[in-house]
């Protein structure tokens, strides 16, 4: 550290660096700089480096190279899920920090080597799910911590957009990302599941992937990023997933980038449990945000609804405004420096990659794919 503050450096300066990360930890001046900026793509590290750079800020292209600079502190690995594993391990055996953006790993394999790498660093390591920092999706996990729902045994993890595909970036590569809206939006649908419910030991899953729309032009030219190409689409467009738990529970897991249905949802959950139901009705695909927060149970021989009241304002006087991003840094920054636990924990980021990737062999196979 420097001054107090936590010296950061990140491999990869792609979207998500520029849209989340950069901006996040700018908000957070007194618990970090931004020291150093590393891409493939030579311009783009630069770039960073320009406009959220610590002065004296230093730019590469290779990872190996930055990672040799003892003044860092911490990485951020913001790369293609393919190179999440080799960055991530580079990174601890340097004796770095590391938050890796989701999901953990494009294998269950290569999460195992990170989790290997993290335990003998003794260093901090977290996974970029900031869907756990919503303000709707943290009360909700409040109530199911205080156990208002009681024994939560069926759940549905909500990833469906109907038409929006990532047309930048390599999303639409399979060897670079190892699959397409399951490992990309999935992944955040099924994280807020599992950590609500409180259960990570899956016993079996059974799935169906889809190549149907990817191909075709008609369904490319109505895409909200502009229209993909059909012919360097690899991934699926569309995929679905039924997971057994060891306590007996099910989950059914949708997600899509490209699918013929009405009412999308994305980074949203439904939660029936013994004592009461609650869905997060919330995420990027919803039109209608105004009932983030719905909880439906039996009171007094009635079934009742009970819908979010929306926050009162005066005039001039909003009060301060935290982005799930930043709340995800500062929470991240501060258990490095105080030594606690980071809310995401890799040990629960492990178990989405392996049922993810349960769910692409279970389709490939035709057949159950057991733990």
């Amino acid at each position: 550290m420097k001054d107090g503050k936590l010296q950061i450096g990140f491999i990869g300066c792609g979207g998500i660096a520029f849209n989340k990360h950069f901006p996040s930890l700018q908000a957070l001046p007194d618990l970090c700089d931004m020291v150093a900026f590393c891409d493939i793509v030579e311009e783009r590290a630069v770039k960073a480096a320009k406009e959220y750079g610590a002065p004296g800020a230093k730019t590469y292209t290779d990872y190996n190279e930055m990672l040799k600079d003892d003044s860092i502190d911490v990485v951020h690995v913001l790369t293609p899920n393919v190179v999440h594993a080799p960055a991530t391990v580079a990174a601890f055996e340097a004796g770095k920090h590391v938050l890796c953006e989701k999901p953990m790993a494009h294998s269950t394999e290569a999460a195992n080597q990170m989790l290997a790498a993290w335990k003998k660093s003794g260093k901090k390591f977290t996974i970029g799910y900031q869907n756990r920092f919503r303000p709707e999706v943290e009360a909700l996990h409040k109530a199911c911590e205080a156990g208002e729902l009681g024994e939560i045994y069926f759940a549905k993890a909500h990833a469906v957009r109907r038409r929006a595909v990532p047309t930048w970036g390599v999303f639409m590569d399979k060897e670079a990302q190892g699959g397409g809206p399951l490992i990309d939006i999935g992944t955040h649908a099924l994280d807020m599941t599992l950590w609500m419910m409180d259960n990570y030991k899956p016993v079996s899953v059974s799935g169906s992937v889809f190549y149907k729309l990817g191909h075709l032009e008609e369904a490319a030219e109505s895409n909200i990023f502009g229209p993909w190409d059909p012919k360097t689409y690899e991934v699926e467009d569309s995929a679905f997933g039924f997971i057994k738990m060891e306590n007996g529970a099910t989950i059914y897991l949708e997600s899509s980038w490209a699918l013929n249905m009405l009412g999308a949802k994305e980074a949203a959950t439904t939660l029936c449990g013994t004592k009461a139901g609650a869905e997060i009705r919330s995420g990027m695909s919803v039109k209608d945000k105004e009932d983030k927060l719905v909880y439906n149970r039996g009171v007094h021989g009635k079934l009742m609804e009970e819908h979010c009241s929306p926050g009162s304002a005066v005039a001039y006087f909003s009060g301060p405004k935290l982005t799930d991003g930043v709340k995800e840094a500062m929470q991240w920054l501060n258990a490095i420096k105080n030594d606690t636990e980071p809310l995401v924990k890799p040990e629960q980021a492990f178990v989405v990659t392996q049922i993810l990737e349960g769910i692409y062999k279970a389709a490939e196979t035709g057949k159950e794919v057991f733990f």
